[in-house]
């Protein structure tokens, strides 16, 4: 049965390819086993954990320093005093004696008008007084006389008051007549113009020959020293502000010099649009260095100077509405949360969060974590 079975081509044909089949199994099986044994090119790569790269990072120690609280503004220079000089009776300009820029002292002729109308009106006011008492007199002599009489009833009654009238009247012309004088007299003196104060000429607005009605404006004189500082502060550091503080400021004119002056006038209510309140500072300027309008950077020191942790500026990140800062604790970057104080120039005092003597990370910062590894640069 087997031989017949054997002896069919269909099944010697399929025996035959199976016996390949097996024949191509069993020699890849070989060949790989070979590979993997003999050949080092063919056996799988170790996988190797890569090496934690360290960040490079430079640090400063966190610093205790005795500071000044302060306000930060701008303000603006103003003259002390500014007054506007005017003419106070008509007439042409005979002279003019200032310009612009001219430092007049208090009581120097800035410019004259034509006085010739006004010596007239003196004299007849005198001849007018004059003639007015040489009127009284009579009067009164004839008056005394009649007085005699009258007590002796030598005269009437009506006669001796018609005297004391013109006596009474006499005497009105004499006070008409002097106080018409004295308004001649202060018409002349009018003619000239002295400067109220000292300082400078801001501003000439007439020219010799000019004429000018009383009430014409001629000159502003301004006075510069001292000047006015005046400056804004925002309505939370209302409560820090005295009369008497120390402010220094600086101005574009002169990067390298610190001016100093003292807080005089606090504003009585806030500025509702702005929510700023005004302040005004009294500054020296006896070198006249300063002029009205500079643009100053101000700071205005509200308290006695007390110690404060402080770091640079360059090491606070911002996210949102947290301040923070990393510290390097052995190789490892600790993240501390903050809160800030004033700012000192390039420092930022620190209110909470950071201790004294702590390193702080000042460049790099931006590449850190918390628990990162850093290499601190030397």
């Amino acid at each position: 049965m087997l031989k017949q079975i054997w002896s069919s081509p269909e099944v010697r044909k399929d025996f035959k390819v199976k016996k390949n089949y097996l024949f191509i199994v069993v020699c890849c099986i070989l060949s790989t086993v070979y590979c993997l044994l003999f050949l080092p090119g063919c056996k799988k790569k170790e996988v190797k954990t890569p090496e934690e790269r360290a960040v490079n990072v430079s640090v400063k120690a966190a610093e205790k320093k005795p500071l000044r609280p302060f306000v930060e503004t701008i303000g603006t220079l103003n003259p002390y005093e500014e007054v506007i000089v005017s003419a106070e009776v008509d007439g042409g300009l005979k002279s003019v004696r200032v310009d612009e820029g001219t430092v007049v002292s208090k009581g120097m002729v800035l410019a004259a008008i034509d006085d010739t109308d006004y010596n007239l009106e003196v004299k007849r006011a005198e001849a007018a007084l004059r003639q007015t008492e040489a009127t009284l007199a009579n009067t009164k002599l004839e008056y005394q006389r009649k007085e005699v009489l009258y007590k002796e009833e030598l005269v009437t009654k009506q006669q001796f008051d018609d005297v004391s009238t013109r006596l009474s009247l006499a005497e009105a012309e004499i006070e008409r007549a002097k106080a018409t004088l004295s308004l001649a007299r202060e018409k002349l003196k009018k003619t000239k113009m002295y400067s109220p104060l000292s300082g400078v000429v801001k501003e000439r607005k007439v020219s010799t020959g000019d004429y000018v009605k009383n009430g014409t404006n001629l000159f502003v004189i301004i006075q510069n020293n001292p000047l006015k500082l005046n400056f804004t502060v925002t309505e939370k550091d209302v409560g820090k502000l005295k009369k008497g503080q120390d402010v220094t400021f600086r101005v574009d004119a002169f990067p390298d010099k610190e001016f100093k002056g003292k807080v005089s006038i606090i504003y009585p209510s806030l500025e509702e649009r702005t929510r700023t309140l005004q302040v005004e500072a009294l500054v020296p300027n006896p070198d006249w260095l300063l002029k009205p309008s500079f643009f100053a950077c101000v700071t205005l020191y509200t308290g006695p100077s007390r110690d404060t942790i402080v770091v640079p500026v360059t090491s606070l990140l911002y996210e949102a509405e947290k301040v923070k800062v990393f510290v390097v604790e052995g190789d490892i970057a600790k993240e501390r949360e903050i809160r800030l104080g004033s700012k000192y120039g390039e420092l930022m005092e620190i209110v909470e969060g950071l201790k004294e003597g702590e390193m702080v990370v000042i460049v790099g910062q931006q590449n850190l974590s918390e628990g990162v590894k850093v290499n601190v640069a030397r």
